[in-house]
């Protein structure tokens, strides 16, 4: 499996899928595929929803179509190759393809952060600054907000495949994951790997600490402003707009906290809680995001409601 070229690069890496669980991963592909199957309809009905409904047409609903987008790719760029292991034992994974996978896999996680500022920006304009809001975030910024995000995304996963491809890689080719991870792929290397272990925890680190920071700001500034306010209703009403996002941000951020502190820090974890936990951090948030945004947003659960009983109508 080892190119003939200068470099001795190997030419495929063979995924193992669940380590120590590959007699289950049949029974492992079921979960898998829900949540897949979930993600792409849950997603799809809140971006359908938002774009027939013009009421909808507001910044907070801007953003949310964005989220949704980016979890149907995120979705995809991890699924397909575990289901394809799952299903079908194709372990094997072009070296460049790997890194692709790897490559948006890390985009998009940086992505999703960035989106979940935005929001919480939002919704710190629409609570503290409420007579501003339609001044402040017009459809310009929106789309200001969304590029910015993209391209710090963009730039900040770029090094990653490309400090990878500079490392030799004689012999080690099985990756003890299900997927492209990068730490996973970095540990095979025949070389000294410090800089891509400097990059990869750096970029764990900045992306999470700054945006959190952002968030956690955002929401301090929302809960002086919320109850400053004299009405016991209009506090929950500032509130209530707020839940969604607020479990969009733990259903996020905690599996991705766990999976780094156990990928780093737990020595004595079996591989296979590892993988389990780093998979969760990539297919729960996407399935879940819809689900909470469709129970706890008011108008895209009534929109949702309407829709179906007007198919039931028709098709009666």
């Amino acid at each position: 499996m080892v190119n003939n070229t200068t470099h001795h690069y190997i030419s495929f890496f063979y995924l193992v899928g669940i380590p120590g669980l590959e007699k289950f991963h049949s029974l492992i592909s079921i979960p898998v595929c829900l949540l897949f199957v979930l993600t792409l309809l849950g997603n799809s009905i809140v971006i359908a929803t938002i774009k027939v409904e013009p009421s909808l047409h507001q910044p907070m609903y801007f953003f949310l179509c964005m989220l949704g987008m980016n979890d149907i790719f995120l979705t995809c760029s991890t699924s397909l190759k575990m289901l394809d292991i799952f299903w079908f034992n194709e372990h094997w994974i072009e070296f460049d393809v790997c890194l692709t996978q790897m490559y948006f896999i890390h985009m998009l996680c940086i992505f999703e952060s960035a989106i979940l500022v935005a929001m919480a920006f939002d919704r710190f304009v629409a609570i503290c600054i409420p007579l501003h809001y339609s001044t402040i975030l017009t459809t310009t910024m929106v789309i200001k907000l969304g590029v910015v995000g993209l391209s710090r995304a963009v730039l900040m996963a770029f090094p990653g495949p490309l400090l990878i491809k500079r490392l030799p890689y004689y012999t080690n080719y099985i990756i003890p994951h299900a997927y492209c991870e990068h730490m996973a792929v970095v540990k095979l290397a025949s070389a000294n790997t410090l800089i891509n272990r400097a990059y990869g925890i750096s970029v764990a680190f900045s992306v999470t600490i700054l945006d959190i920071w952002l968030i956690a700001t955002s929401y301090i500034k929302i809960l002086q402003a919320v109850f400053r306010l004299s009405s016991q209703n209009a506090r929950s009403k500032a509130l209530g707009t707020c839940a969604a996002h607020v479990c969009t941000i733990l259903a996020f951020y905690t599996p991705a906290l766990f999976s780094f502190l156990t990928h780093r820090f737990g020595k004595h974890v079996s591989p296979s809680v590892h993988i389990i936990l780093a998979s969760m951090y990539l297919l729960v948030p996407p399935t879940v995001n819809p689900l909470v945004y469709g129970v706890k947003t008011k108008q895209i659960r009534d929109r949702v409601l309407s829709l179906f009983s007007h198919l039931k109508t028709t098709e009666g």
